[in-house]
């Protein structure tokens, strides 16, 4: 997971010593889930779920395997899940003026805050539509 997120161009960490590949195993053992892309037995995309503040926690995908739908499948997933625990909604933050900001609105999410570096979003749970009496 590390080698992927720091292969990123944009939404780059500027201290790679931040994130490590043990915080992302320690991540996974104690706050949520994730998953996985493989192409040919390499990983080549992941997302994170944080259950206790139901949020995203990363979601990237390798250059040379973007724009392939893994991931917006990623992300379902993750979202899903979170909704299945009983998340009303999921929260996440990407760099702003980048493709994820333009992904994350064309997926329904409801952009809230933005500065001159990050951009919040969030998406409610969908409506359980009502059944109508026999």
């Amino acid at each position: 997971m590390s080698a992927i997120r720091l292969s990123v161009t944009e939404n780059a960490l500027s201290n790679p010593a931040r994130i490590t590949e043990r915080m992302y195993r320690d991540y996974l053992a104690a706050l949520g889930r994730g998953w996985v892309v493989e192409m040919d037995g390499a990983v080549v995309g992941f997302c994170y779920a944080d259950k206790t503040d139901c949020s995203i926690w990363a979601l990237f995908i390798a250059p040379g395997h973007e724009g392939r739908g893994y991931a917006k499948a990623l992300l379902r997933l993750a979202v899903d899940w979170l909704f299945a625990l009983g998340a009303d909604q999921v929260r996440l933050s990407t760099g702003a003026g980048t493709r994820a900001e333009r992904f994350y609105a064309t997926q329904g999410w409801t952009r809230e805050l933005a500065d001159d570096q990050d951009v919040f979003f969030r998406l409610a749970r969908p409506a359980t539509p009502m059944r109508r009496a026999a």
